[in-house]
């Protein structure tokens, strides 16, 4: 019913700069809280960034250095990346907080993989 698409990822060197994007489809009324986690071979999931309506939260981890944002009319979210290090690297996957006709549900995408290697 509703699908969150991924792009964006790709193998950058250390310094380096990326851009997520995440894109959502389907029957959607309205999205609350958007995000994006990442998880590293052998590691749980975590939270990278959250975005409401007009505040942002960042992990301690890349407060700095990351900027989540969002455009509503396309039902996107995405997320800067800059001063990429190797221990970003990592599967990178969007959450949305989405009202459809029924309920209000979290979706996630399929994630995009990041990985920052000399």
């Amino acid at each position: 019913q509703v699908q969150l698409q991924e792009s964006g990822g790709g193998l950058v060197q250390p310094g380096g700069s990326l851009r997520l994007s995440c894109v959502a489809s389907g029957n959607i009324f309205s999205i609350n809280n958007m995000g994006w986690y990442r998880q590293a071979p052998g590691k749980q999931r975590e939270l990278v960034a959250v975005i409401a309506a007009h505040s942002t939260n960042y992990a301690d981890s890349v407060k700095g250095r990351f900027t989540i944002s969002r455009d509503n009319a396309k039902n996107a979210a995405y997320l800067q990346m800059n001063s990429l290090q190797p221990e970003d690297t990592a599967m990178y996957y969007c959450r949305a907080d989405v009202y459809t006709a029924t309920d209000l549900r979290g979706y996630w995408g399929q994630g995009t993989q990041v990985t920052v290697s000399s």
